[in-house]
């Protein structure tokens, strides 16, 4: 076994071990154990350890020494930090780091005003989707909603709150069959499916070409009267406005709120109702470094309540509805990292362990963000009023 060469490295550590210790017991009365190569082993908090960290090398060391998050992922994803135990509870523990890169978040901000916005959003949605759907498929439900269901008890299947969920879209956009709708962001057809098995006819749009040949696949399959279209929800135009346009876990790619509005009053008929949900921050633009490098690169920004409000304010469009759905996000991305973890062997023996590291930190992550109230979650409906009707039932 690897031993400290030296002093340096062994005091420096006993520092950060001592600041933790005091940060756990300020902040999070959470139990942990960290063992060392060498078989050195240190005891934090007070019980039984409910999260061990096992610091294989000296890059993992380096890594937990800076106390900076993103450091200490890249050393989980690269395998030199290995963590058991409470995975929640080790996610928890981004409350004592910090995660201070400025740069990086201004290049965010910055790139797609170089290389134009639908350009940006076709990189970075390809930075995430397109890989294998196989891989999404091993951690998600049936319906392959990638967005938060609507639980109506926490131990629930979690297909059930998915159908929920999309069956509440369907009824709060008023459709019926015949109906045209607008799916900005199709994803694996959770929407197209449901819709269309009720014989409403969903164009789904989507500038990921793994979605697109899912898409593609499923509507011939099942013989749905839908479409989809590889193409940017910017550069979307329509001959006949649709019966609602329909957003499910998109609004965070479109943070640009007055002209997301100008495009759906665009493509929405008088009368018809836009139906959205997101995950969300109450700070524009505040996202975790790993998030914005390995998740989520580019113009993702968690959705923000009261900046999209302020902006519909100033638009035609009218709220109906706003839901707050944090606890059932949280359940929602539980389940996901369990069914993650349950496919781990799978997972890494087709993708790699990179793709299993990367995606446990971003599910147990999420999901503990939403159960500490650090991010949000919801559903909004949003109305085009029918100034006609209105003169109508005025005049009649």
């Amino acid at each position: 076994m690897e031993q400290f060469s030296g002093t340096s490295m062994a005091t420096r550590y006993d520092r950060v071990l001592q600041l933790f210790q005091k940060r756990i017991e300020e902040k999070i009365p959470l139990p942990i154990e960290i063992q060392l190569w060498g078989e050195r082993v240190y005891r934090l908090g007070k019980g039984e350890p409910a999260v061990k960290i096992l610091v294989k090398d000296r890059q993992g060391l380096a890594a937990l020494s800076e106390l900076d998050e993103v450091k200490i992922c890249e050393a989980y994803m690269a395998g030199n930090l290995d963590v058991t135990g409470d995975m929640l509870g080790f996610a928890s523990l981004r409350g004592l780091l910090s995660d201070h890169h400025p740069l990086h978040s201004l290049w965010r901000r910055m790139a797609p005003l170089f290389v134009g916005r639908v350009q940006a959003d076709r990189q970075a949605i390809a930075g995430h989707y397109d890989f294998s759907n196989e891989f999404y498929l091993k951690f998600m439900d049936t319906t392959r909603c990638y967005s938060q269901a609507v639980f109506a008890r926490d131990d629930e299947p979690l297909e059930r709150a998915q159908h929920r969920k999309l069956d509440f879209a369907i009824d709060a956009c008023r459709l019926k069959p015949g109906d045209r709708v607008l799916d900005v962001g199709g994803g694996w057809g959770s929407f197209t499916e449901q819709a269309g098995r009720r014989g409403i006819q969903v164009t789904s749009l989507t500038i990921s070409q793994q979605s697109a040949a899912f898409l593609t696949g499923l509507i011939e399959q099942q013989q749905l009267p839908c479409r989809v279209l590889n193409q940017d929800f910017w550069e979307h135009t329509a001959a006949d406005p649709y019966d609602a346009i329909v957003i499910l876990g998109v609004m965070e790619h479109l943070p640009d709120y007055p002209a997301v509005l100008r495009q759906l009053q665009s493509l929405l008929k008088p009368g018809g109702r836009v139906y959205l949900d997101a995950s969300a921050i109450r700070e524009k633009y505040s996202k975790a470094t790993f998030i914005s490098r390995y998740i989520f690169p580019g113009d993702h920004v968690y959705f923000c309540l009261h900046a999209f409000l302020a902006a519909v304010a100033k638009s035609k469009l009218e709220v109906l509805e706003v839901h707050n759905d944090r606890h059932s996000y949280y359940l929602t991305c539980k389940t996901w990292a369990e069914n993650l973890d349950a496919a781990r062997d799978e997972i890494i023996s087709r993708w790699g362990e990179m793709i299993y590291r990367r995606f446990r930190l971003y599910l147990w992550g999420s999901a503990q963000a939403f159960r500490s109230r650090g991010m949000d979650a919801y559903r909004v409906v949003l109305e085009h009023p029918d100034d006609n009707a209105d003169l109508s039932a005025v005049t009649g």
